[in-house]
């Protein structure tokens, strides 16, 4: 048989490898897939059998999505260019891929949202570990005075696809973030008693997530082995926290320091009304607001690093100070002061979900003689 009954017509060749004759003409024009031969009077193309293979590597190049620049290299460039060129375009097929997953999820996510709204509930999904530090860090904040009951609950809110709980007794207020793993639904919040949350705390510790409900049947928390807890909530109004937020002014005066070293120095004072806390740029110094008074005297000397200037002398209740001090993580704890006379905030210097507003107490005032 000779070499021009073995080549095949464009749309035999086509259907062959499985490309459009129109593929072919424009691979052509291209001079990536040359035919075999073109007839001089008629400009049919001819290709050959041993073209197949070269003609359905090109279509599945083509199919992954590979330029036609790229795919020349492949097919006729040395095999280690080629080999680079696809390991990298492989890397691009996959960061696409893992975009367009994540978009669509988001979509959907966000359709199962409003669906979850609709019916008037919410739903989030969380660490186990995590709601369990959150409760650790914000419930020592809530009152125990059974003068103000209503400040003896953690508010559990979500909102704009973030869980916080707070909680405030007057002196201090505590704020901590948690960003989920997972949101349906829209927001909905809930007043759960401090005691109560406490051992809900202690049960979420145990689980590797937990799933917080909210619904017009009530609150509760599921773990993903099935096991379920209702969460106690009671009717009431808490504080506008938000608003105490927003209307805080910008710190004048940054400083960081060791937490422990801090706690122990105020605590080392006892039972005192208050202590003084004197700054400067690289050391604080902690003593009795009246010097020499009440167990513990003297003073403690601590190394500070101020962002700003030092701030003034600020007066603090140890019973108010140490507690935010211990329900802050890590090492160091950042004070941010606006003036002697508003809130001072505590927060941890490396994790900025938890913050603690801590209110300063007044010097005693200087009698007239």
């Amino acid at each position: 048989m000779n070499d021009t009954t073995e080549l095949l017509g464009i749309s035999a060749f086509a259907r062959r490898v499985g490309l459009a004759p129109s593929a072919l003409r424009f691979y052509d024009d291209c001079r990536v897939l040359t035919p075999a031969r073109v007839d001089g009077t008629t400009g049919y193309r001819f290709y050959s059998p041993d073209q197949e293979d070269r003609a359905r590597l090109l279509r599945r190049l083509r199919e992954a999505g590979l330029p036609l620049a790229g795919i020349a290299v492949v097919l006729d460039g040395p095999e280690e260019v080629g080999r680079e060129l696809l390991e990298r375009h492989l890397g691009t097929v996959r960061e696409q891929s893992e975009a367009a997953r994540a978009a669509i999820a988001a979509v959907l996510r966000r359709w199962d949202a409003a669906a979850a709204g609709k019916a008037g509930g919410c739903r989030v999904r969380l660490g186990g570990a995590e709601l369990a530090s959150a409760v650790r860090q914000v419930v020592p904040a809530a009152a125990t005075d059974p003068e103000y009951p209503e400040l003896g609950r953690v508010l559990v809110e979500v909102d704009a696809g973030e869980v916080r709980l707070v909680a405030t007794d007057r002196f201090r207020l505590s704020v901590r973030v948690l960003r989920p793993l997972e949101a349906e639904g829209g927001s909905g919040s809930v007043l759960v008693p401090a005691a109560e949350l406490v051992g809900l705390g202690q049960w979420a510790a145990r689980a590797v997530e937990v799933t917080l409900e909210f619904g017009p049947e009530g609150a509760r928390v599921r773990t993903g082995t099935g096991e379920e807890r209702e969460l106690p909530t009671e009717e009431g109004h808490f504080p506008m926290y938000r608003g105490v937020l927003d209307a805080m002014a910008p710190p004048a005066h940054r400083v960081v320091v060791g937490r422990t070293a801090l706690r122990d120095a105020v605590e080392s004072f006892g039972e005192a009304a208050a202590v003084a806390l004197d700054w400067k740029r690289d050391e604080v110094t902690v003593s009795l607001r009246d010097e020499g008074a009440g167990p513990g005297g003297g003073t403690r000397t601590l190394p500070v690093i101020c962002q700003d200037a030092p701030p003034p002398r600020l007066f603090f209740d140890p019973a108010v100070l140490v507690p935010a001090l211990e329900t802050s993580v890590g090492p160091d704890v950042l004070l941010e002061v606006a003036t002697v006379a508003t809130p001072v905030i505590v927060r941890s210097a490396d994790q900025g979900s938890f913050t603690t507003l801590v209110m300063p107490v007044a010097p005693e005032p200087v009698a007239n003689d």
